[in-house]
């Protein structure tokens, strides 16, 4: 999932792109901590610390990032392209939906975890594995722990969370929020209830919401040179092949007796069956 980007995020003040266009978080980063950008020299440590405080929708182009930083246009674009070397960044369109229309929008997608070329092609496809974490309790586990803080006559025991737990899970993975699966479980509660856990559990089994279709992504990226569109395997590092100074890969030919002969074989399928020559 990616991060929330909120108000409270430390440079509210910094400009807005125009709506649909400007900084979107990866999904699925590994929380902050204070050696995030370590790896990177201070110039792009700073540029990178900078741009993943920023809410999405930021605006993160050139001319922006120079007015926010002590750095000029030629040095925050020497940044951002080693950025996108580092695997934190990559140029490209995605297919929204504006009303009946659909819209290619420009984006720039910022990740604060640094990724591979094989999870970016991944990501232009929809299809972002899940990276294996340590997690002592599952997001369903901590939403039921909760849910006696927000509706103290549904507080549960440790075992009854356990129990409850590959219900709320359900819930989570047809696409319900943590604040709709509260609302769905303590909104309108008779007096009294004497068994929690049972109310809980019969809630979560009329109220589970459908499975969603899944929507499928329509994202390409393209060359932080020459803006030439392409997939990820096209564009290693974020660049084309042509613009980081590689041999463009040449796809072996047919033989010309092979393609004489589909050639014919075309040919042959347009004439009408009762004009082919006999055999």
């Amino acid at each position: 999932m990616a991060d929330e980007q909120s108000s409270s995020a430390p440079f509210p003040d910094h400009p807005m792109a125009n709506p649909g266009y400007g900084k979107r978080s990866a999904p699925d980063q590994h929380p902050r901590t204070g050696q995030d950008f370590t790896h990177l020299n201070p110039r792009d440590a700073a540029i990178a610390a900078y741009i993943d405080g920023l809410r999405d929708g930021a605006d993160i182009s050139v001319k922006t990032l120079a007015k926010a930083l002590p750095y000029g246009q030629c040095a925050i674009r020497t940044s951002l392209n080693r950025l996108q070397e580092a695997g934190h960044l990559r140029r490209g369109s995605e297919c929204v939906a504006s009303g009946t229309n659909l819209l290619w929008v420009t984006r720039t997608y910022f990740s604060r975890t640094a990724r591979d070329d094989t999870w970016w092609a991944a990501f232009s496809r929809g299809d972002v594995p899940k990276e294996a974490r340590r997690e002592t309790r599952s997001r369903a586990f901590i939403l039921l722990a909760a849910l006696g803080r927000k509706a103290p006559v549904l507080s549960l025991s440790h075992r009854e969370c356990v129990a409850l737990e590959p219900e709320v899970s359900e819930w989570l993975r047809r696409g319900a929020t943590e604040d709709e699966v509260f609302r769905a479980l303590s909104t309108g509660l008779p007096t009294p209830i004497h068994h929690p856990a049972a109310f809980v559990a019969k809630r979560l089994q009329v109220k589970l919401p459908p499975a969603r279709e899944p929507v499928p992504v329509l994202r390409t990226l393209e060359c932080s040179e020459c803006r030439a569109p392409g997939t990820a395997d096209a564009l290693p590092g974020g660049k084309c092949r042509a613009c980081a100074g590689a041999p463009a890969r040449r796809t072996p030919g047919l033989p010309a007796q092979q393609v004489r002969a589909q050639a014919r074989a075309v040919r042959a399928g347009l004439i009408p069956k009762s004009d082919r020559p006999k055999r």
